[in-house]
């Protein structure tokens, strides 16, 4: 008998059933609807966009759209890990706007790299702090990041008096503002961070320990795993990626503003919703919620291209996480359901 009839027969010579492509190609789509259906929306508003304003598909306007997103999408990395636990952090736009101030003042009286570095240390130290009053104070994360939204959001107003600090560094400008390749420096900081977010996400145990937390955490608990660790793991790599932003947009506004961020969790959280991320844990999408971060920009440069009225960016954002909420909700639970 030859080596490709032995392989099409089971073990008592009967002919093994063919493989079921289509059911290969449906399991395909239930695993990744999230990536997938994200990636056709930006398609069609690329393909509307395109139409509607030649300016949309020039070098100039995707290259900045790119600078513009990135750090959307270095938070929405870090924020995928949180939701992912079945926490949240409503913090990270408050971070952004503290550490955004902090690297200026930071940087006029210190050495530029110091100041970089205290300035994620701060970012860091908030997440840090966030992480220990959720997994070890035994409190709410929704509500802990949400009196952080509060205090943090007050220091930086407190520090800065409500005014900006211009930064003239010629060491920290080229974070915001260089070049390499034709692409921005924060563009490629967004790529590397993906691509880290996403291999530690999907190929290490810690990876899969978020999943599991999300999904079952008491049998994580069971089985020894420390699952207070990985929630304060999480919320303090968004302090961190939150503090990254914030050095990210200052430098390229070249000022540290207290009033930057508002609002930029709300963007973070629908970009990570958007992506196929549960809200209730146990499932996420690194490549997802950067796709979604990604749309979120294109929308809010589109709607400014064809001259639509500012205040229409966040009602539209507004809007686009109720539907992200709702399809989360209805929709990817039915499709899980009927894989079950």
């Amino acid at each position: 008998m030859s080596a490709d009839t032995t392989a099409a027969t089971t073990g008592k010579g009967t002919p093994a059933p063919p493989r079921n492509r289509r059911g290969a190609r449906q399991d395909f789509v239930t695993r990744n609807f999230g990536v997938l259906s994200i990636a056709a929306v930006l398609v069609v508003l690329f393909a509307f966009f395109s139409v509607q304003t030649d300016a949309f598909l020039s070098a100039n306007n995707l290259v900045n759209v790119a600078r513009q997103v990135a750090p959307t999408v270095i938070v929405a990395t870090a924020m995928t890990f949180v939701i992912t636990t079945g926490n949240i952090d409503l913090s990270v736009g408050s971070i952004l706007g503290l550490t955004a101030a902090a690297l200026a003042i930071f940087a006029e009286s210190g050495s530029p790299l110091v100041a970089l570095l205290l300035t994620l240390v701060l970012g860091l130290g908030i997440g840090l702090v966030n992480g220990a009053l959720t997994a070890f104070g035994k409190l709410q994360s929704f509500i802990v990041t949400l009196a952080a939204l509060t205090a943090v959001r007050g220091l930086a107003l407190l520090i800065t008096d409500g005014y900006s600090t211009p930064i003239t560094s010629e060491v920290l400008l080229p974070i915001g503002n260089g070049k390499l390749a034709g692409l921005y420096t924060p563009t490629w900081i967004a790529v590397v961070v993906v691509a880290f977010g996403w291999y530690v996400f999907n190929h290490t145990r810690f990876g899969r320990y978020v999943v599991a937390v999300g999904s079952n955490a008491e049998s994580l608990r069971r089985a020894g795993v420390d699952v207070r660790r990985i929630q304060l793991a999480v919320l303090t790599l968004t302090g961190l990626a939150a503090g990254l932003a914030g050095v990210i947009t200052a430098t390229r506004l070249a000022s540290g503003s207290s009033n930057s961020g508002t609002l930029f969790e709300l963007e973070v959280i629908t970009a990570v919703v958007l992506g196929g991320t549960a809200l209730m844990g146990g499932k996420g999408s690194i490549l997802g919620s950067a796709i979604g971060a990604v749309t979120l920009g294109v929308i809010s440069n589109g709607l400014v291209l064809l001259r639509v009225d500012v205040y229409w960016v966040p009602i539209t954002q507004g809007l686009i996480l109720i539907v992200a909420i709702l399809l989360n909700a209805k929709l990817f639970g039915r499709i899980s359901g009927q894989k079950g």
